[in-house]
């Protein structure tokens, strides 16, 4: 019997027809997210993720003011503002030339390094997955101290070198951890112990070079801003502005990754470049990082997770972890020059005094629920 359809059938098949209201209707919009909408297109922003990140470049904003006021002579704010404004101030020596370089280095190379985490994490599918644990800053170390031990390149080849090590470390893990695919705990143990070989490789050549010289690779390998410039501030800038579009493009494929596999394979998505577009990403944003700072331990552990518990999103957040890298080197530098003055302790001391605790943290609450969910499932 033929005729038209009812109108209960016709309104069951209109559930899973596009609507024309508009290119997201409210219905279809998720739950803490808002619309914006500008010159046809629309966007969804997570108002949480929002909220954080403005209240954190606030915080950052407050702490590079505090950073370039106080030193061995205290600065007026305003002067510090007027500097900054590129307006004329009697301290322009003071806070243009010799603080504003140094802390350029550490709020790029904090933000470097808080992106770089939170890609290798997501990666990995673990958090503590990071440039220091996989190997990827022991790399940059070791090839950097052996050079700086035996004098085969001048310091301002050291931030080449160190990106040179770091790129040969991630590249060893990655071809160790290949297996038909990139599985992420094997990608994670491979890391570890690649980091522990060169580690005594680095070691083995601070005994070996001039006892002057392994001083300074030493205070290198804490992770330092003493005596950095526009020198290395430059390069880290430009290497930034390079890998520009592979974070952001990074931003959306991270949505990819968090799938499961057999999701992501059903969807298209090529699993194994996309992964491989990651890594690399993350591991260039962490060598130049760390060329041009030293080995800064613990920003890329810490400043991924503490966004994600800020923002409480679905994946680990770019913009919010690159906000949150630059202020902790930020405020540990500034911490690192006056708690022991005018003894001035390296920025690494900081940031490890923070990051050693949190790593311990971090372990046993994973434990637990790896143990919650085993006993879940029987």
């Amino acid at each position: 019997m033929t005729g038209s359809p009812t109108a209960g059938h016709r309104a069951e098949r209109t559930r899973f027809l596009p609507q024309r209201a508009g290119p997201l209707s409210s219905r279809a919009r998720p739950t803490g997210y808002a619309l914006v909408r500008g010159r046809g297109t629309s966007w969804l922003v997570h108002r949480r993720a929002t909220a954080v990140a403005c209240a954190l470049a606030v915080a950052l904003s407050a702490a590079v003011v505090a950073d370039l006021t106080f030193g061995e002579t205290t600065i007026a704010p305003t002067q510090v503002v007027r500097v900054l404004l590129g307006l004329p101030s009697p301290d322009a020596l003071v806070v243009g030339t010799l603080r504003l370089p140094r802390m350029t280095v550490g709020l790029l190379a904090g933000a470097a390094l808080g992106v770089a985490g939170a890609l290798i994490q997501t990666v990995a599918r673990n958090p503590l997955a990071s440039p220091e644990i996989i190997g990827v800053t022991h790399g940059a170390s070791a090839l950097t101290v052996g050079a700086m031990t035996f004098g085969v390149t001048s310091a301002a080849a050291l931030p080449y070198v160190s990106v040179t090590g770091g790129l040969l470390a991630a590249f060893l893990v990655y071809v160790c951890a290949w297996r038909g695919g990139l599985h992420a705990t094997r990608f994670v143990l491979v890391g570890i112990g690649i980091s522990v070989a060169l580690r005594s490789l680095t070691q083995l050549f601070l005994t070996k070079g001039d006892r002057l010289v392994a001083q300074q690779a030493q205070v290198w390998m804490t992770g330092s801003l003493n005596g950095r410039g526009w020198d290395q501030a430059g390069p880290l800038a430009l290497a930034l502005l390079l890998l520009l579009p592979c974070a952001l493009w990074s931003a959306r494929a991270m949505r990819d990754v968090t799938l499961d596999d057999d999701t992501a394979t059903a969807l298209g998505v090529r699993l194994g470049r996309v992964r491989l577009g990651l890594v690399v990403t993350g591991v260039l944003l962490a060598s130049v990082a760390t060329g041009a700072a030293g080995p800064v331990d613990f920003v890329a552990l810490l400043a991924p997770q503490i966004a994600r518990r800020l923002t409480r999103t679905a994946q680990l957040p770019l913009l919010t972890s690159a906000l949150l890298g630059a202020f902790v080197v930020t405020v540990a530098d500034l911490l690192a020059r006056r708690l022991f003055a005018p003894v001035e302790l390296p920025v690494g001391v900081l940031t490890a005094a923070v990051g050693a605790p949190y790593l311990i943290w971090l372990i046993a609450r994973t434990g637990t629920r790896r143990k919650s969910a085993k006993g879940a499932v029987r």
